[in-house]
């Protein structure tokens, strides 16, 4: 991870190209993300650079927080997260960082936070079989067998019922389609972890083989 980007996925939509190819798209908003602060390896034992997107009341910020955005004099921020790597350290306090940081058909990978789904049975969990449906099966959508020699307990790890989603979910090698720096909207191919108004983070694609990058962008 060297560079990326905080946004909030607004939508799916779908656009055509230039060959007439339909492409279904997502919409991620990117307002001008600030760099709140620069940890290096002297002081912090690594290099990364945290951002801060989309502004919120004061009140609703304590004064750690406050006394924190105001060394980037900035507002106090809904969303941070640090960016680990190298490539954004020429950035400085209270810069900018703009979606132009990518090019259009780069590479890039998502993470969000997958829609919370209750709790749920093992075969929406984790896509077990069902039983017979016949009549007198009486085993349809069990759990089935625990699988434990010793009666007394239930091995660590055994996948069972529970709640679903609402985890940290990572979508790799997506393709930055479309960006557009006068509206602050990313277009990205395909479909990114979460619901609508919820935040994501673009990072360069750690497995793409062929990343696109934009130094100009740095300047």
């Amino acid at each position: 991870m060297a560079k990326g980007i905080l946004g909030k996925k607004i939508g799916m939509t779908q656009i055509f190209k230039e060959d007439g190819l339909l492409v279904p798209v997502t919409v991620i908003d990117v307002k001008p993300n600030i760099v709140l602060q620069k940890k290096t390896i002297e002081n912090d034992g690594y290099t990364a650079i945290q951002l801060g997107y989309e502004d919120k009341p004061e009140r609703l910020a304590n004064k750690p927080e406050t006394g924190h955005v105001a060394k980037a004099n900035t507002n106090p921020k809904r969303f941070v997260k640090e960016i680990v790597g190298t490539e954004m350290n020429d950035l400085t306090i209270g810069q900018e960082v703009k979606a132009n940081i990518f090019k259009e058909g780069e590479i890039v990978d998502v993470t969000g936070t997958s829609k919370g789904k209750g709790y749920q049975g093992v075969i929406k969990r984790y896509n077990f079989h069902r039983g017979p449906m016949s009549h007198g099966s009486k085993y349809h959508r069990g759990i089935g067998s625990l699988g434990s020699v010793d009666p007394a307990r239930i091995k660590k790890g055994k996948k069972m019922p529970g709640r679903m989603g609402g985890e940290q979910v990572t979508v790799q090698n997506l393709e930055v389609v479309k960006i557009d720096i006068e509206r602050n909207v990313m277009l990205i191919k395909g479909n990114v972890p979460g619901p609508r108004n919820s935040y994501v983070v673009i990072t360069n694609g750690i497995k793409a083989k062929n990343p696109a990058v934009n130094p100009d962008a740095l300047i």
